[in-house]
């Protein structure tokens, strides 16, 4: 493998992580704002709550369409995170093929 596949290879995985991460911290911001440990009201947490849901609905949006209503459950956090789970195991794959 040529060593600019890897590099891309590589880079492909980073960003899968810091899109985990960023999920991860979106999930953990809303329980504490939804058993109101945090206030939307104080300026840094809505700061952040916004920026992190400007970021992670663009990805949970398409995948809402297909899941059913279950109430107050939302399951398209769960669904993203599999997806990168599967995308990183696959790139892993892929490469330790390659090498």
């Amino acid at each position: 493998m040529s060593p600019l596949l890897a590099t891309i290879f590589q880079l492909f995985v980073a960003v899968l992580g810091v899109v985990w991460f960023v999920v991860i911290a979106h999930i953990i911001l809303s329980w504490l704002v939804n058993f109101q440990v945090l206030n939307l009201r104080q300026p840094l947490v809505s700061q952040i709550w916004y920026g992190l849901n400007r970021l992670v609905e663009p990805m949970y949006r398409p995948i809402r369409r297909f899941l059913p209503d279950l109430g107050g459950i939302d399951l398209a956090p769960l669904v993203v995170l599999l997806i990168l789970f599967f995308l990183r195991q696959l790139t892993a794959n892929y490469y330790y093929a390659f090498v």
